[in-house]
């Protein structure tokens, strides 16, 4: 599964606090039932635009990944929880809307489970790669 959330927050100061984006990618993983793998890494980002500023930071865990990108000025945010194991993608979303008082948001949800039955068609052929 691949939830993708973006959206505008009510809360400025959330979206430049490095301390609260650390602490929710700490925690946020045991929550859905994940197994954190790393320490969160979390910085804050000034690049050659100066409303393009903001704080960014991801997690490793064993089923994947979870990242969160703000854009401060605009108080706008992108949020990933990308995950091989299911969680309740409707509990994140209210997670995730809540923290950042999100206003006005739009999320997607990709499943990228293959079919076990292909898998296994596949055995021990050779590595293939095909375009989209």
């Amino acid at each position: 599964m691949h939830l993708i959330i973006d959206g505008f927050g009510s809360d400025p100061k959330a979206m430049q606090d490095e301390r609260f984006i650390y602490e929710l990618l700490d925690t946020y993983p045991a929550r859905i039932g994940m197994t954190k793998i790393s320490q969160p890494f979390v910085l804050t980002y000034k690049g050659p635009k100066p409303e393009d500023w903001g704080v960014s930071g991801f997690v490793f865990i064993a089923e994947s990944h979870i990242s969160v990108h703000t854009f401060a000025e605009r108080c706008y945010v992108n949020i990933d929880v990308f995950s091989c194991k299911d969680f309740d993608a409707e509990s994140a979303i209210e997670f995730f809307r809540e923290r950042f008082k999100l206003v006005k948001f739009s999320t997607r949800l990709l499943d990228r489970d293959w079919d076990r039955t292909e898998l296994s068609a596949v055995g021990d052929a050779s590595p293939q790669h095909t375009l989209g």
